[in-house]
């Protein structure tokens, strides 16, 4: 599951939003600078510059969001918040890297569930303990997945997917960015709650796979929005439906899976995530400075619509961090239950 990618550095700040062209800058969110009292009354946080690991390579969703805090932070703190791409080894790299920095605030981690639900039980052996070693901050966004056919797929939603894949058991491909990848867990999650059998294509990141799906040699694809969604808006592929319990405002068309009425599916839910943590020991009020730092702008229009880019959202059930806390137990938990059942425990 390893990627070669270059690694890469840049700071942050309004000049990295043209990366994506049209997006708002953050800038303007506040003018007033911050500082936090993270080592003891006479020691200002931060004394540097600040580096957030990101175990994937840019363009991805947590590159977005981290490049959204960055901004965040610019007015609030002394010194920027600078990213630096660790991508490989399902961002255990990253993790790792984090896992083992100093205590003081000025090395955090920005991750999806990969490094902290997925990889420590899918891996035999990684060299840190996400629920020891990490202190969660903030959620920076949480969002569903979309489903997406091939046209040459005879179905039109939900039901008749069920309903074709019963019939035919094990007869549709469908694609994934890699064993134990989000969309693959997604993919199977359905599946079982579903009562149905499908057979698994993994590729080397959604970027490949969502080529093969397009050109029909694979016929469906859990994925994030900004993957799957253009290709259906230009009529490349069919939009089934949204993993979230309820709609998503910016594809309202669309049902969601649960909308299906299916047996086993009236509950049925996958969110993406992405978490920021500092390591284990790293002072309270310091973790208390940076997560009141993000909890500031969250839930300004300007960050809610860039949020909406993705399709994700900042849970207000969320916002505390004794919620995150538990969040990321729970998911790890549930992740790795998954993981076994679907017979992946110590894989890779």
């Amino acid at each position: 599951m390893n990627r070669l990618f270059a690694t890469r550095r840049r700071t942050l700040g309004a000049a990295t939003c043209a990366l994506l062209p049209g997006l708002p800058v953050l800038s303007a969110l506040s003018t007033t600078p911050a500082r936090a009292q993270g080592t003891g009354a006479s020691t200002p946080f931060p004394q540097r510059p600040m580096k957030m690991l990101i175990g994937s390579p840019p363009g991805g969703p947590s590159d977005f969001l981290a490049r959204m805090l960055a901004d965040a932070y610019g007015p609030q703190f002394a010194h920027p918040l600078v990213l630096e791409h660790k991508p490989g080894a399902s961002g255990t790299i990253a993790a790792e890297l984090v896992a083992k920095a100093a205590p003081d605030g000025h090395t955090l981690l920005a991750s999806g569930p990969a490094s902290i639900a997925v990889a420590p039980h899918l891996f035999a052996k990684i060299n840190y303990d996400p629920m020891k070693d990490l202190t969660p901050i903030n959620i920076l966004g949480a969002g569903a997945f979309v489903l997406v056919a091939h046209p040459s797929l005879p179905v039109s939603n939900v039901a008749e997917l069920v309903a074709y894949a019963k019939r035919t058991p094990g007869s549709v491909p469908y694609a994934s960015g890699g064993n134990g990848s989000s969309g693959h867990l997604c993919t199977e999650a359905f599946c079982r709650a579903a009562g149905i059998t499908m057979t698994h294509v993994p590729y080397k990141g959604d970027g490949q796979a969502i080529v093969d799906v397009v050109s029909g040699q694979v016929k469906l694809f859990f994925t994030a929005p900004n993957v799957g969604v253009p290709h259906a808006k230009a009529g490349r592929l069919k939009l089934l439906a949204v993993t979230s319990r309820e709609r998503v405002a910016s594809m309202a068309e669309t049902p969601s899976v649960a909308e299906s009425g299916m047996a086993g599916l009236t509950d049925f839910e996958y969110l993406g995530w992405i978490l920021t943590f500092a390591p284990a020991g790293t002072p309270p009020a310091v973790v208390d400075a940076l997560a009141a730092a993000w909890n500031k702008v969250r839930n300004t229009p300007t960050v809610k619509g860039r949020l909406d880019e993705l399709a994700m959202v900042a849970p207000e059930r969320l916002a505390e961090r004794s919620a995150v806390q538990a969040f990321v137990r729970n998911e790890h938990a549930r992740l790795g239950k998954l993981i076994r059942d679907v017979g992946l425990h110590g894989t890779v």
